[in-house]
């Protein structure tokens, strides 16, 4: 009988999930000096999701908690860092980090009340926090600016002596180099197992002496940072801050992306931000369908593919399956 696993490693060298990422990154690094300008901002916005999608995958499709905080703090982080750079004179690199902070802070607040409340009450609760946030976004004019938003002083900050969009466009491939190492370390240590376990079962996971409170607040602080610190570049890439960017089709948009790449997985995560913002930048030219084209595709990855695109490649192509072991495949 013929032994196949030579054939399934090479297989797995090609086509499988490390082979992906590698291209894709290479791509990344290589293909910017040679687009024009719009494609550079597409990249830099699906990098910039691919962020938000992975910090919301922690405490959704890990720890199993359907939280819709996101969008308002990524807002969080949004403000925060424009607001330090116009009206504090804050150069981005501080700015930055502490609209992360902040955000991060306020997600760690918002677990304090939500730790109370589970299913369907915990998905209201968190949204009519992302309402009140856009509330205070949108009519504080004082401190906000309110409805109009602001603009960040032109043509901001030139990264790495390569330009704004393209210096940007590096700066953001290397946060979200190191985030995603960062997720696949958290994925495959005691933290990442303890939150599939109290996804799996409460009960089970206290009965296995998983402290519920400290492990879903630290799958909301680390969501929450995740967020802030996308919202801080989101800022810097579209030079320009408005509460209608972080609105209701927020929420739908980075669920659909953990939903429709796959609960659960980090590479699922950067798969359903990718295919989202294609998708949004193929329809920008008929935004009263987004809603519409969003939602028909998770109803279809729900009926097709419950595990995502990420759990079908897991099914059909070898070397696509994601360890949560320390010992496991590299991401």
């Amino acid at each position: 009988m013929t032994d196949s696993r030579p054939t399934r490693s090479l297989l797995r060298a090609l086509v499988g999930r490390r082979a992906f990422l590698i291209m894709g990154t290479a791509l990344l690094i290589v293909l910017p000096p040679f687009l024009n300008a719009y494609f550079v901002y597409a990249m830099n916005l699906a990098l910039i999701y691919v962020i938000l999608a992975v910090g919301l995958n922690f405490v959704i499709g890990f720890a199993g908690q359907l939280v819709f905080a996101n969008g308002a703090l990524m807002g969080i982080g949004a403000y925060t860092t424009g607001l330090l750079i116009v009206d504090g004179g804050w150069p981005f690199w501080l700015a930055i980090p502490a609209g992360t902070i902040l955000a991060t802070a306020t997600g760690l607040l918002v677990a304090l009340p939500a730790l109370r409340l589970r299913g369907l009450y915990l998905a209201l609760g968190t949204v009519s926090f992302t309402q009140f946030a856009l509330w205070v976004f949108t009519h504080w004019d004082s401190v906000t600016y309110g409805n109009a938003g602001f603009v960040l002083p032109s043509p901001g900050p030139d990264f790495f002596g390569l330009g704004k969009d393209l210096g940007l466009h590096y700066l953001t491939l290397i946060i979200v180099i190191v985030l995603v190492t960062v997720a696949y370390r958290i994925a495959r240590s005691r933290v990442g197992r303890a939150f599939i376990a109290l996804r799996e079962s409460e009960v089970a996971a206290e009965a296995l002496a998983i402290d519920l409170t400290v492990y879903k607040t630290l799958a909301y602080g680390l969501s929450a940072l995740y967020a802030g610190l996308a919202g801080g570049l989101f800022t810097l890439l579209l030079g320009v801050v408005v509460p209608e960017s972080f609105n209701l089709f927020q929420i739908i948009m980075q669920f659909s992306m953990v939903i429709i790449g796959g609960s659960g997985s980090i590479v699922g995560s950067i798969i359903g931000a990718v295919s989202l913002v294609g998708l949004q930048e193929a329809l920008r030219g008929f935004q009263e369908i987004q809603e519409i084209a969003f939602g028909a595709l998770l109803l279809l990855t729900l009926l097709f593919f419950p595990s995502g695109i990420a759990g079908a490649l897991k099914r059909w192509v070898p070397g696509w399956a994601e360890s949560h072991h320390g010992d496991g495949d590299k991401p």
